[in-house]
């Protein structure tokens, strides 16, 4: 228990009344006495009609999984044996959930002899993946005259665990792929004279690719017969996230590194549902993560599984042991899709090396995280000169970063450079393009 603010306020104002009435008269000392035992007699009164915390009892109510991004609340039970006493709530959390503001509610019995209630509910928004702790929950209140407060810590020791976000491939496949209409064209995505993949023979008319006549099959059946081909649906996709220190870095209060990952897991599955074989690896100073590609909807467990398990590596990457590592691995042309960041022209020199190697052979779709705030503060007008010297450090990232993409792009790296918001949507029309247009 302690005195609060108005107990103190109550406790001060006597200061100067006790002082007027001894300047009256030095017998009038005892008017001080008289005041600071009512006060204290007041604080006596507060205290004792104030709730007793044995009788408070608290149950937490903590979501045992989280989606990274995505805040959920954690309700928190009060009860006491009496009614209309208001409460207030701070929540003690881990350092990787945000600090939340106290919480107040009121006690309320439903019924005459029923114990009062309260239901407070706390959101919790992680900053990271893993497993977070809600460590306690302190309630404090103060008696009817608000002269002393009380306060009691119950520990809860709940566990919650924060996973990448799939709410938004459960939200792509309800609106794709629910519309059997849509599933049938991606099936089988046939274009007259192109693709890679033999589909059938027909009889040759006129007007049809004359280089597409099969003069085996047509010496055969004595007719003319083309063969027609369609766009490969067993393309081979590997998703190549980086877990450095650079992805480590929040943007919009989520780490790069989990934008990353939601997006590759959109991607991934999205390439399963429409039959192309996925892969995965991690890497950061070293390889931590890989699967082969395959095919078939049950991947994607894997890889799910695979991504939970990238951690937050507070080391440099090394692109030259994990792009050679990752060449000798595929045996195939593939498609990389290439999840990293990078600060500069000088530290993304090694960086555009090893990608110029690795496109030589495979396709590289080089994926990067824009922070919103950095345009903001290069197209802002200065108002002081602080703000003019961020200004001109954040034109001179932005111009240094389209240089790079742009040495990406002649090496014949795809690129896409883009906000948290337009992230994944933009990473699943590229791939789109890229496999209408059979780069891969």
């Amino acid at each position: 228990m302690r005195p609060t603010i108005r107990c103190l306020v109550l406790f001060l104002t006597g200061i100067p009344l006790s002082l007027g009435a001894v300047v009256i008269h030095p017998r009038l000392w005892t008017v001080w006495v008289m005041y600071l035992g009512a006060c204290i007699l007041l604080a006596g009164f507060d205290a004792l009609l104030g709730m007793p915390r044995r009788k408070l009892r608290m149950n937490a109510h903590v979501p045992e999984q989280m989606f990274i991004g995505e805040p959920s609340a954690a309700r928190f039970e009060l009860t006491a044996g009496r009614r209309g006493a208001s409460v207030e709530l701070v929540p003690e959390l881990d350092d990787n959930l945000e600090s939340q503001p106290p919480q107040e509610a009121t006690l309320v019995s439903p019924g005459g002899k029923q114990p009062a209630t309260a239901n407070i509910n706390v959101m919790l928004a992680p900053r990271r993946r893993g497993d977070h702790a809600v460590v306690a929950a302190h309630v404090r209140w103060t008696g009817p005259l608000g002269l002393i407060e009380k306060r009691v810590a119950f520990p809860c020791g709940k566990k919650v665990g924060v996973v990448p976000n799939l709410a938004l491939v459960r939200a792509i496949a309800l609106r794709m792929f629910s519309d059997h209409n849509f599933m049938a064209g991606m099936k089988v995505e046939r274009f007259l004279g192109d693709g890679s993949e033999y589909e059938s023979l027909r009889e040759y008319v006129p007007g049809l690719d004359h280089r597409a006549i099969d003069w085996k099959s047509s010496a055969r059946h004595r007719k003319l017969l083309v063969q027609e081909f369609r766009a490969e649906r067993n393309h081979q996709i590997v998703l190549a996230i980086d877990g450095g220190q650079l992805m480590c870095e929040p943007v919009e209060g989520v780490p790069k590194l989990d934008h990353a990952i939601n997006a590759a897991m959109l991607l991934g599955w999205f390439c399963l549902r429409t039959g192309d074989r996925v892969g995965m690896i991690g890497f950061d100073e070293r390889v931590r993560q890989w699967s082969e590609p395959a095919g078939g909807m049950h991947t994607f467990q894997r890889i799910q599984s695979m991504s939970a398990e990238i951690d937050y590596q507070h080391v440099e990457t090394n692109f030259t042991l994990t792009l050679a590592e990752l060449s000798t691995r595929l045996r195939r042309r593939s498609l990389v899709v290439l999840f990293t960041d990078f600060l500069d022209t000088v530290t993304a020199e090694l960086m555009i090396e090893n990608v110029t190697r690795l496109a030589r052979r495979h396709l590289v779709l080089f994926v990067a995280l824009s922070d919103p705030s950095l345009q903001t503060r290069a197209l802002a007008r200065p108002r002081s000169l602080v703000a003019m010297h961020q200004a001109v450090v954040a034109a001179d990232f932005a111009r240094e970063r389209n240089v790079v993409f742009e040495r990406l792009r002649r090496v014949g790296a795809q690129c896409i450079d883009t906000t948290p918001a337009n992230f994944s949507m933009s990473l699943i029309n590229h791939y789109i393009e890229l496999k209408r247009r059979e780069l891969f």
